[in-house]
């Protein structure tokens, strides 16, 4: 389903492209817009990327179309072969087909590449495998992304991904002690994305075509929890002050990638203190931050 879009999506993508150029077609990417999981095992489950986000990188990479297919009960009972037949023949008119080393699909997962191979010679498309691609000595896979991305190890959740580790948010409306403190803040209802742990990061957030160096907190506001009981909902926070950033951000999608950390989330006695923090954290982004 392509979750994160990382190396290994982005070799079988290079090469859909580069056979939808020589045929004169069009470059397709199928993938569905929930987990498959929260079907086959009646469980939620998070995305590295989310169906927005991925959309977003998909056409980054020049993919002419991204077919989006609903996964159901249906679609997960449908057999690997019918698959091929109704909606990459049929409904899709594939002339060639191009899959990732460990492609499954289908019902119980029975479709791999002998049977896209064997099928294609019936349906008359061609069909390419892609080698897996590694990191340091580790095969790339969404599995192993997520995993590093929720220990906190961002340095090889970006190497796999190829890009930093970013996560995108709907910006809500809080309390908005971070104005109050001089530090206006975006506070981000995640899109169901993995998350790395508690703690001040180093950020870029892209917004309106351009990216701004950013302070992300994640948290559960340590210093200011103590002044009314925590809800469920406000346990955990993402916060980011966007520097030298005025705009009205409220209801509109934020993407924020994460660069490195700063620290650990502490809380502080007073308000006073939370902001002499901020302002040495500001420091150490901006001096931290890569040039561009």
């Amino acid at each position: 389903m392509f979750d994160g879009v990382h190396l290994g999506h982005q070799k079988v993508i290079e090469c859909v492209n580069r056979f939808a150029a020589e045929k004169q077609g069009e470059s397709v990417v199928i993938t569905f817009d929930r987990h498959p999981k929260s079907i086959t095992e009646n469980r939620p489950a998070s995305f590295i990327t989310s169906l927005n986000h991925r959309l977003s990188l998909l056409e980054r990479l020049g993919v002419d179309n991204a077919v989006v297919l609903g996964f159901d009960q249906k679609l997960a009972q449908m057999a690997a072969g019918d698959f091929i037949k109704e909606i990459m023949v049929e409904r899709l008119g594939v002339k060639c087909v191009v899959l990732g080393f460990n492609c499954r699909f289908g019902k119980n997962r029975e479709g791999n590449s002998a049977l896209v191979n064997t099928l294609a010679v019936h349906y008359g498309f061609e069909a390419h495998g892609c080698p897996p691609v590694a990191y340091k000595d580790q095969v790339i896979s969404s599995t192993a992304i997520r995993q590093a991305i929720l220990d906190g190890d961002l340095e090889t959740a970006a190497g796999m991904l190829g890009r930093p580790v970013s996560i995108i948010g709907t910006v809500v409306k809080k309390a908005g002690r971070g104005r109050t403190l001089g530090y206006p803040t975006a506070n981000l209802n995640l899109h169901h994305e993995v998350r790395p742990p508690r703690g001040v990061y180093g950020t870029m957030a892209f917004w309106s075509g351009q990216w701004y160096s950013a302070l992300t907190n994640i948290g559960m506001r340590p210093t200011f929890a103590k002044e009314a009981p925590v809800s469920e909902s406000e346990t955990m926070e993402i916060e980011v002050h966007i520097v030298n950033f005025q705009e009205n951000l409220y209801g509109h999608d934020l993407e924020v990638q994460f660069l490195f950390k700063i620290r650990n989330e502490m809380s502080f006695e007073t308000a006073d203190e939370l902001k002499a923090q901020i302002k040495k954290d500001e420091e150490a982004l901006l001096k931290g931050m890569p040039d561009v």
